[in-house]
């Protein structure tokens, strides 16, 4: 292992592009109501974040690799996942939070991260045979363990996240082409059974509204309805910080959490738009090239995790803030309201930014055979 100072650890142009997110997270809560409830309570969680991730960049975190850690991870996550349906607080029809006072848990957000680490270690001991679709199924059981148990809370916008964090690394571990048109099958199968047994009314109901908004716009349709009013009205330099009138006349719902980025593209407009994408192609790009040095295909497969990770969550969330996706109350990472998420987002990259501390120079071949397996 190198021996490395925190200082050399730390990739620092992934965490420069951080920071304008979680500011431009901060300014757009405060905009909403001119108080700054939801921009301290924020900073606090921000600033609890970064110390996690200071700390575990310090780390030698090779336990990872072991069988025994990843399985510890999958019963915890289950145990907490089940615990929820009786001990868990009800918030906007989701039993989906553990409530101390004043300070709110969310297991979901944690067992995506280990969701990541069961996956990577899952597919770097089986790398040579992933193309063996049997491989596809028993690593599909353990998502579909998390995914039903996050489902009946119910919680649509996670269990969405976890499916596509299995679907996104089994295809950077090197799928064939007809076990992915066979999965894809599957998953239609699947979706026409949750259709008629699984999802709840008001879940289908969102289904029907992406097709269809304007059949219900006062109604279910109404929060796509004003979120896509929202990122329209800002045309292309925003109406300025502190204007943006579907947030602060409380036409725009959830606009701390869900619609911020309806809220802070009426505000800062294309301009601003165009400025945060690049910041998240950034954080995507710093990700991948460090996993590209992963010591072994166990780091390397994670760093493809949380790169699938990041890019899901950001994907679902502007896409149904721009409708073209199901509202599914998914966060917006380092810029929604709420602190699990933000400190599920920095344990991911700060166990990244530890993994880094023992990579390997790479061939470019190299990386690409690591990625998507030999030709």
């Amino acid at each position: 292992m190198q021996n490395q100072s925190l200082l050399n650890r730390i990739d620092w142009i992934l965490f420069l592009a951080i920071l304008p997110i979680l500011g431009a997270g901060l300014i757009t809560m405060h905009s909403f109501t001119g108080d700054a409830t939801y921009a301290s309570h924020q900073m606090i969680w921000i600033a609890a974040s970064m110390v996690v991730f200071f700390g575990l960049a310090t780390l030698d975190v090779r336990f990872l690799r072991s069988t025994w850690v990843s399985v510890a991870l999958f019963a915890i996550s289950v145990a907490l996942l089940g615990a929820l349906m009786v001990l868990g607080r009800i918030s906007h029809g989701a039993q989906s939070w553990f409530s101390f006072g004043a300070f709110s848990f969310q297991p979901s957000d944690f067992a995506k991260i280990a969701l990541i680490i069961v996956l990577a270690k899952y597919f770097s001991r089986r790398h040579i045979e992933i193309a063996d679709f049997k491989h596809i199924v028993i690593s599909g059981l353990y998502t579909f363990v998390l995914f039903v148990l996050v489902l009946l809370h119910p919680d649509f916008g996670s269990a969405l996240i976890i499916f596509l964090v299995w679907l996104g690394m089994i295809m950077v571990s090197g799928i064939s082409k007809k076990h992915l048109f066979a999965m894809i099958g599957i998953v239609a199968i699947s979706f026409g059974l949750l259709w008629s047994f699984g999802f709840k009314e008001y879940q289908k109901q969102r289904i029907v509204n992406f097709i269809n908004p304007l059949a219900d716009i006062h109604g279910a349709g109404y929060n796509a309805y004003q979120s896509t009013i929202a990122v329209g009205s800002g045309e292309l330099f925003g109406k300025g910080v502190g204007y943006g009138t579907q947030s602060r006349l409380r036409f725009l719902p959830e606009y701390q959490t869900d619609f911020i980025f309806a809220a802070f593209a009426e505000e800062w407009g294309f301009v601003g738009i165009v400025i945060l994408f690049g910041l998240y192609g950034v954080i995507i790009w710093r990700i991948i090239s460090i996993a590209s040095r992963g010591a072994t295909n166990f780091e390397i497969l994670y760093g493809a995790g949380v790169a699938v990770f990041f890019i899901v969550h950001i994907a679902v969330n502007v896409g149904m803030n721009m409708h073209l996706l199901p509202v599914t109350g998914t966060p917006l990472p380092f810029m929604s309201y709420g602190g699990t998420h933000i400190m599920s987002e920095f344990i991911a990259l700060g166990l990244l930014m530890a993994m880094s501390a023992y990579a390997r120079p790479a061939h470019k071949d190299a990386d690409r055979n690591e990625f998507i397996g030999p030709q």
